[in-house]
C-alpha cells in the first residue's frame, strides 16, 4: 500500500490519508468544500461541488490518475433536493467518461458542509 498525499488538496482533517494506492487502484478518503488552505467554502451546493472536484483532481493527480480513470464515484448529498444541482455540476467533470456511481442522503456530513465525493480509480 502507498499513500498519497499532496498540498494541492486539504490535508486530512482526523486519522486517515487523502488515499491510498494498492496495486494499480486508487482509493481515495471523501473530499469536501475545503480549499487545500483548509479554508470552508459555504458557498451554494454548486459552488461546494465544484470545490470537491477541484480536491478529487489533486488527489488523482498526485496518485498519477485522473477524472478519465475512475471507475466507481460514491456521493453523499446532506438533501437529496440539492440532487439535480449537483449532478449538473457532476456531469461537467464526468461528460463523456461515466464512472459507476452511488448517490445517498445523509444526515449530517464533516462541518456540514452539503456534499461529499469519494472516487476509485485505476492508477496509470
Amino acid at each position: 500500500m502507498k499513500i498519497v498525499h499532496t498540498n494541492n488538496a486539504p490535508d486530512a482533517i482526523g486519522p486517515y490519508s487523502q488515499g491510498i494506492i494498492v496495486n494499480n487502484m486508487f482509493y481515495s478518503s471523501g473530499q469536501i468544500p475545503l480549499t487545500a488552505e483548509g479554508d470552508l467554502i459555504n458557498g451554494t451546493v454548486e459552488e461546494q461541488t465544484h470545490q470537491v472536484f477541484k480536491n478529487l483532481q489533486a488527489v488523482l493527480a498526485e496518485a498519477n490518475a485522473s477524472l478519465e480513470t475512475v471507475v466507481k464515484a460514491t456521493v453523499f448529498i446532506k438533501d437529496m433536493n440539492d440532487f439535480p444541482r449537483i449532478n449538473e455540476v457532476y456531469g461537467e467533470y464526468f461528460n463523456t467518461h461515466k464512472p459507476a456511481r452511488s448517490c445517498v442522503e445523509v444526515a449530517r456530513l464533516p462541518k456540514d458542509v452539503l456534499v461529499e465525493i469519494e472516487v476509485i480509480a485505476l492508477v496509470k
